[in-house]
């Protein structure tokens, strides 16, 4: 049998060929053994291929059918352990917050902190991806699923999973799913059923529609289940849903349910690891000195880091006015804070990525502009006969400024 040779993407500024004495391997598990041990890596990750029917972008690698001799693999690490982005070491565990803050008991000893290794407590989560990947399972559970997606290949024979398989695969996908949220919509169960399916077609469900009915609905209850689990560890995205927190009279599990809204990632993190309540309320409190004195940015930045996860519990428990905001947070209220807690919450920049999009829309927002009557469309169609590439963007600030939200802090400095 011919060999075959393949070239590994593994960094920005590393690359590596992988070569397979015997031909490709018909598994993708004997693929990334060929390319962990030749390699050297230590770390979990996952592959993507480079596919020329779109325009060689990177797709996730679910089939070695998908590739062929010298094609380009990429190596995407999934390491669990979140980084600490100032020092770039991994941190090992997390503190979740005492329950005196989340409970109004006064119970707040030191047997309700909890260190928690697993990224879906901490505030390491990534947005919602575009394209599910599903995770391996554990080696068991792949063996029965190569031989069955083998026979569904041969004879279209459909597995029944037994009871300790389908709590693997279950199991797996949460762990997965909580990676980035807690509170997933239909459509993104559906998105994570779907690939399963995809991945492993003799896991399809004859008496369903979609074919992935079951499993969706059953996914629904696992995750139902692993967040009361969440709940009791201390999980503040979870607590803050807790009956004990919700208004007398209306003490039911569905109402207010509080939950990340689209692009939001870092909704409601636990404290940092050794922080506690009062120790950041300590640092809150020197901050409305600090804002004072002059030449205090990185001091006032630092702060501002250290107690996101407090402000954000404040935001998403008590729904506070902006006016108490601006009382207890002052420092919020900089034009540099608010892309930085922009980025914080949504791990995007504000700035740059507003006017990005702002490039896409501006010929539609003039147009919109064109349309305003009355004195705000004599201004606006006086700053439209201005226009020029160099004065276009700034045209369009100033036209959506007019047109109905002006701003109280200028935020957006060309």
């Amino acid at each position: 049998m011919a060999s075959a040779i393949l070239r590994v993407i593994l960094g920005p500024d590393s690359c590596q060929r992988v070569l397979f004495s015997t031909g490709l391997p018909l598994t993708l598990a004997e693929i990334e053994t060929e390319i962990k041990n030749q390699c050297k890596i230590n770390e979990p990750f996952r592959l993507q291929f480079m596919d020329t029917l779109f325009g060689n972008e990177f797709m996730n690698l679910t089939s070695t059918e998908e590739i062929q001799d010298k094609a380009t693999l990429k190596v995407i690490y999934t390491s669990s352990k979140p980084v600490n982005i100032d020092t770039g070491q991994c941190v090992e565990s997390c503190s979740i917050p005492p329950s005196s803050y989340l409970d109004d008991s006064t119970s707040s000893s030191r047997d309700s902190t909890v260190i928690l290794s697993s990224p879906e407590s901490t505030s390491s989560r990534s947005s919602w991806p575009d394209m599910f990947c599903v995770p391996h399972f554990p080696y068991d559970a792949e063996l029965k699923l190569q031989e069955a997606n083998k026979a569904f290949k041969e004879k279209g024979t459909l597995l029944i999973p037994d009871p300790k398989l389908k709590s693997d695969i279950l199991e797996v996908l949460i762990q997965e799913i909580v990676k980035y949220k807690v509170y997933v919509t239909d459509r993104e169960f559906d998105q994570v059923a779907e690939a399963l399916i995809m991945r492993h077609p003799c896991l399809q469900e004859t008496g369903s529609a979609t074919g992935y009915g079951g499993w969706k609905t059953s996914l629904k209850y696992k995750l139902s289940n692993y967040r009361t689990h969440l709940r009791k560890v201390g999980c503040p995205e979870v607590c803050v849903n807790a009956l004990k927190h919700k208004p007398d009279g209306k003490r039911c599990p569905a109402f207010d349910v509080k939950k990340p809204k689209r692009g939001e990632v870092a909704y409601c993190p636990p404290f940092p690891l050794g922080e506690s309540y009062q120790s950041l309320e300590k640092m809150r409190v020197e901050l409305l000195s600090e804002i004072k004195k002059r030449n205090n940015r990185e001091v006032i930045r630092a702060k501002m880091e250290k107690t996101f996860p407090l402000r954000r519990q404040e935001i998403v428990r008590d729904a506070p006015m902006i006016s108490d905001v601006q009382e207890r947070w002052p420092a919020l209220f900089d034009v540099m804070e608010i892309n930085a807690e922009f980025k914080r919450i949504t791990t995007m920049p504000l700035q740059s990525r507003f006017l990005s999009q702002l490039d896409l829309h501006s010929s539609n927002l003039l147009r919109v502009f064109a349309k305003r009557s009355g004195q705000q469309g004599t201004k606006l169609k006086d700053l439209t006969a201005m226009v020029t590439v160099r004065t276009f963007k700034y045209i369009t600030i100033n036209g959506i400024n007019r047109f109905k939200y002006p701003l109280k802090w200028s935020i957006l400095k060309l």
